[in-house]
């Protein structure tokens, strides 16, 4: 094989439409814009979605849906996250100052993925069943997390 024999595959590349050079062509004379119509004109522009003056589909149809401005502001944590920070006693500054939970999170739940065998006590940080039950067994306790 020599480089001058190296050809891109077939079909791969197409010639450019060289638009209004004559009949013959295909592409001659209105050079396939059609008859007149703000189309047929260089300028011609439109907004997208813009049908005319008719309310456009995007305004005719309901809005529906919400997004929650609530979502994204809870943070999980695994029970092995707990095992590993190495706090006693712990709350949600504790976690923050760790690094484990970002600055602007307001609430943090524990779930029971992992495992964990020292003593910790959870305080302002909620807890699932079966992480309060590990949480428990290993000899910690989890207070109540404030209302709000």
């Amino acid at each position: 094989m020599k480089l001058n024999d190296i050809h891109p595959a077939a079909g791969s590349k197409t010639a450019r439409k060289r638009v209004g050079r004559g009949i013959g062509s295909g592409l001659g004379k209105t050079g396939g814009r059609g008859h007149k119509g703000q189309h047929a004109r260089s300028g011609g522009y439109n907004k997208v979605g813009f049908e005319g003056g008719q309310m456009p589909l995007q305004r005719r149809l309901p809005k529906r849906g919400f997004a929650s401005m609530a979502a994204g502001d809870c943070v999980e944590l695994r029970l092995s996250d707990l095992e590993r920070c190495g706090l006693d006693s712990i709350d949600p500054a504790a976690l923050k100052d760790k690094g484990l939970v970002p600055r602007g999170i307001n609430r943090i739940k524990v779930i029971a993925t992992g495992s964990i065998s020292r003593k910790v006590t959870l305080t302002g940080i909620g807890a699932s069943k079966g992480a309060r039950a590990a949480i428990e067994a290993a000899g910690g306790s989890v207070a109540d997390k404030p209302a709000g």
